[in-house]
């Protein structure tokens, strides 16, 4: 099922508009991959029938497309050092600041691993900090992805990848062949729609913000774009969790870079960049 140069170019065209991902050459397998399932769901014949049924407007082809081509990778607690940079330092400096109520934004939450892995630490630190609350927002561009998280139900296949067995004991019940999170992990969380390249709707004043592994997806525009609209809701102060592979540099300037543990996080010195 092999994609012509032209077509590789009209989807990528498409999901840059619609997501600001931008996939250069030498992606096409990828997208081959990932439009071949929705070859065969839709009875096409290949992948270039399905670009021509996308060159129509096909505008709910268009967002399937789109979906496919957003990367949802994700695991509990992925990569271990900036939950416990969370847990260890952010939470007690929070706390030391005078917040009362700790926000927190997952952008790019995917299925919301990372929002209910934050939410769990939450949990197993504000019965010691009596007085103060949490909120979590996640948003993904996918409504696939966001309809996942906000049913908070998980196979077992996805609740071996990284949780710890006393968080699943603890905040887990297993229903029929998937597990499902307490009510009280739940109610620490909301997840909504989002694109990060569009000025954020609906997002509080955040105290800390992860977004992790996802501006690398971006062109340097997109990657200033989105990190400005990230520091219009980060307080002054407050903090941003990138992936390991990314940082602020040469981006944004109001952003100090920190190494807490073996995590680096960089904080909103306040001001424009």
């Amino acid at each position: 099922m092999s994609l012509a140069m032209a077509d590789f170019t009209f989807v990528t065209a498409l999901v840059r508009q619609r997501s600001a991902i931008d996939l250069q050459p030498g992606k096409e397998y990828l997208v081959e991959s990932r439009l071949a399932p929705i070859v065969r769901a839709t009875g096409e014949k290949d992948i270039a029938s399905l670009v021509t049924r996308l060159r129509r407007g096909d505008d709910k082809l268009s967002n399937e497309v789109v979906d496919a081509l957003t990367t949802n990778e994700t695991s509990w607690f992925r990569d271990t050092h900036p939950f416990q940079a969370f847990s260890q330092h952010l939470l007690p400096e929070l706390a030391r600041s005078g917040c009362r109520t700790v926000t927190v934004w997952s952008a790019a939450c995917s299925s919301g691993q990372e929002a209910y892995s934050l939410a769990m630490l939450l949990l197993d630190w504000l019965p010691n900090n009596p007085g103060l609350s949490a909120q979590i927002i996640g948003t993904d561009i996918s409504a696939r992805m966001v309809e996942r998280a906000r049913a908070a139900k998980f196979s077992q296949l996805e609740v071996n990848r990284g949780l710890p067995a006393p968080y699943l004991v603890k905040y887990f019940e297993q229903i029929g062949r998937e597990w499902a999170l307490k009510p009280a992990v739940k109610s620490l969380t909301r997840f909504e729609r989002g694109n990060l390249a569009l000025p954020p709707t609906n997002i509080p004043t955040c105290d800390v913000v992860f977004l992790r592994n996802v501006l690398i997806y971006f062109d340097l525009d997109i990657k200033r774009t989105v990190l400005g609209h990230i520091r219009r809701v980060l307080r002054p102060g407050g903090y941003l969790v990138l992936g390991g592979a990314e940082s602020t540099l040469n981006l944004d300037g109001t952003f100090r870079r920190m190494e807490l543990g073996r995590a680096v996080v960089f904080r909103h010195s306040g001001g424009a960049s």
